[in-house]
């Protein structure tokens, strides 16, 4: 069965979650894709090019790439990154507390200077204790293991449990972060209506607070052009993305042996009524097995004459690797990412545990 009708608005994996997430440097995580992805595949309809399967390696990959952001986000450097930060501000704002003893704001601006200072405070208490948790999980330094034991269970991906537990922790960091954004519109309120007199009785006061405003409203800014972009070199570039991510990340997938032992086939083109052993074919081409004695012609239609990681039709002579969730694909576009992830792109089926072949004909 194919996805089920995404629920959630995709207002609220975005832009919504980075106002409640504000001034955090670090979060639970970026906002996600698949539901970008799953808006994506509704609104194209068979207006665009991409097929059904296609959008749907889109979203697996999409998903893949979430997970490793938020192994990113929750490693070592961006906790300590993350805690200098959220430092930088507290120092700031006790600093010019302490600078603008003889300002006397109308409105009161050293209150939501010092509760804009217990906020990061308190944020940096979640992370703590969030980053403590996780590594009592196993997700410290081992994370890359982590990661291949959550999405392979049974076979086939799923969602990491560490992703959705519900804690204290996030109970916590989750209100701070609605209190945060509500705390945000009320300094936003005292700085507007303050205007002019503000600015001249209490101007150390008045530039703090619009630095950290201002600071906010860039950094919600950044965050959702950097997920947009995101979102589009999904969509738009995936071979790409696994390359960078095949350069730059752990190859905790499968390895070299482990690929070289799954079929490779070379494709040939035939006409649309070309006969092969008498009988009329009605079929794009066909796979024949490469390294074996007694090769197979295996048929492929037109709609499965397409790599559904780069939207490229196959060509004369082009190598394919096959699953054994029988999904073929371009050996250069497969393989990369087989040694990161090591299950297929499109139904998510592992190829290190494979299933009897009746579980892989229900995928």
């Amino acid at each position: 069965m194919m996805n089920s009708v995404d629920i959630h608005p995709l207002i609220g994996y975005s832009i919504g979650d980075e106002l409640l997430r504000s001034r955090r440097l670090m979060r639970h995580g970026p906002p996600p894709l698949r539901g970008a992805m799953r808006l994506f595949r509704r609104a194209s309809g068979r207006r665009m090019r991409l097929r059904d399967p296609s959008v749907r390696v889109r979203e697996n990959a999409a998903e893949e790439l979430e997970e490793r952001q938020s192994f990113w986000f929750h490693s070592k450097p961006a906790i300590i990154l993350d805690l200098l930060w959220n430092l930088v501000f507290v120092i700031v704002g006790f600093t010019v507390l302490g600078l603008s003893v003889e300002e006397k704001p109308l409105v009161p601006m050293r209150i939501w200077v010092v509760g804009y200072i217990l906020l990061c405070v308190v944020h940096v208490g979640c992370v703590v204790a969030e980053y403590r948790r996780r590594r009592e999980a196993g997700w410290g330094s081992g994370g890359s293991e982590s990661l291949m034991s959550g999405s392979n269970v049974g076979g086939y991906g799923g969602e990491h449990g560490l992703a959705d537990d519900t804690s204290i922790t996030k109970n916590l960091e989750s209100a701070n972060s609605m209190f945060s954004f509500i705390w945000w519109v009320i300094g936003f309120y005292w700085v507007l209506n303050g205007g002019q007199t503000l600015l001249s009785g209490s101007p150390r006061l008045y530039w703090l607070c619009v630095s950290f405003l201002v600071f906010d409203v860039a950094f919600i800014v950044v965050c959702v052009a950097a997920s947009c972009l995101v979102g589009i070199a999904v969509c738009c570039f995936l071979p790409c993305i696994i390359a960078i991510l095949y350069a730059v990340t752990d190859q905790d997938g499968a390895t070299d042996e482990e690929i070289d032992r799954l079929p490779k086939f070379k494709f040939r083109r035939v006409g649309n009524s070309e006969k092969v052993n008498g009988e009329v074919q009605a079929s794009e081409g066909f796979m024949t097995e490469c390294d074996t004695n007694a090769p197979t012609d295996h048929p492929i239609s037109q709609a499965d004459a397409e790599c559904c990681v780069c939207l490229s039709v196959y060509e004369n002579g082009a190598e394919l690797r096959q699953l054994p969730c029988q999904h073929h694909f371009h050996c250069t576009c497969i393989d990369k990412w087989l040694h990161i992830n090591a299950t297929c792109p499109m139904c998510k089926f592992n190829i290190l545990k494979p299933r009897g072949r009746h579980e892989i004909g229900q995928v």
